[in-house]
């Protein structure tokens, strides 16, 4: 079983100057890398409900580069990362009884003192299931 990896419209330039795919497949199993709050010329927005809101936006991207029936029904497992759990955690939990509302996926939540990009507040990565 071999890997195929995807980018979505306006990741382009984060694939080359940074060298590293958006979501990547590997049989039926569809994994995203960390996704933040940015949109398409790359400009994060510095409200967090917004950021995260956002973020979750580029996770459907990402997830529909590599399949278009992929929702957020297909996701089982979530990663995120933030700056200050404080102030995300409940803002999370709100989006994903929003996002969520048929299931409820694995979740594991970490706080760490600095984000890839600059203004980023919390990251993303799930991980999907095709069919």
């Amino acid at each position: 079983m071999s890997a195929q990896f995807f980018n979505y419209p306006g990741t382009e330039s984060n694939a080359t100057d940074y060298h590293y795919s958006q979501a990547v497949k590997i049989g039926n199993v569809v994994k995203t890398s960390g996704q933040g709050g940015w949109d398409e010329q790359g400009k994060i927005t510095p409200a967090l409900e917004k950021q995260i809101e956002t973020a979750f936006d580029n996770v459907l991207k990402a997830l529909k580069a590599v399949d278009p029936t992929l929702s957020f029904d297909s996701i089982y497992a979530i990663r995120s990362y933030h700056l200050d759990m404080e102030s995300s955690f409940d803002v999370m939990t709100s989006i994903f009884k929003r996002i969520f509302p048929n299931h409820r996926p694995i979740w594991t939540c970490i706080q760490i003192g600095k984000l890839g990009l600059e203004g980023m507040q919390a990251e993303i990565e799930v991980e999907a299931i095709i069919g």
